[in-house]
């Protein structure tokens, strides 16, 4: 090899460098953030686990559904009635954007876009 004395530490260091962050916090993320839940909600359109993992994509088929196809329609879940909507539907219930969508977004270092179109509650 050419200059393998000068490759290989420099290998080594480029990888020891760009792996610090595993070795310093061991792999772990942090604490979950304290959210606020609705306290006169009992339920929600998903699961809880389905709306943690999956409600961007949800809110991407309301989106779609809506603004597209002008479905404009409710769902139907345990005999109540939703509209597909962000504000009349999620925001009824989670009304501190900084309460509950800002923790867990700064958390997971997601940046939405929901608010560019939306008006974002007052609190």
């Amino acid at each position: 090899m050419y200059d393998s004395s000068k490759i290989i530490p420099g290998l080594i260091i480029f990888v020891l460098f760009v792996t610090i962050p595993i070795w310093y916090n061991h792999g772990d993320a942090g604490a979950a953030p304290e959210i606020k839940l609705p306290q006169d909600a009992k339920a929600c359109v998903r699961p809880t686990a389905e709306m943690r993992a999956s409600h961007m994509q949800l809110l991407n088929q309301w989106r779609d559904e809506v603004l597209r196809d002008g479905d404009r329609g409710t769902i139907e879940v345990d005999g109540k009635h939703y509209k597909k909507s962000l504000m009349l539907t999620c925001m009824e219930c989670h009304t501190s954007k900084k309460q509950f969508c800002d923790k867990c977004h700064d958390y997971a270092s997601v940046k939405p876009y929901c608010w560019d179109c939306h008006l974002a509650p007052v609190e």
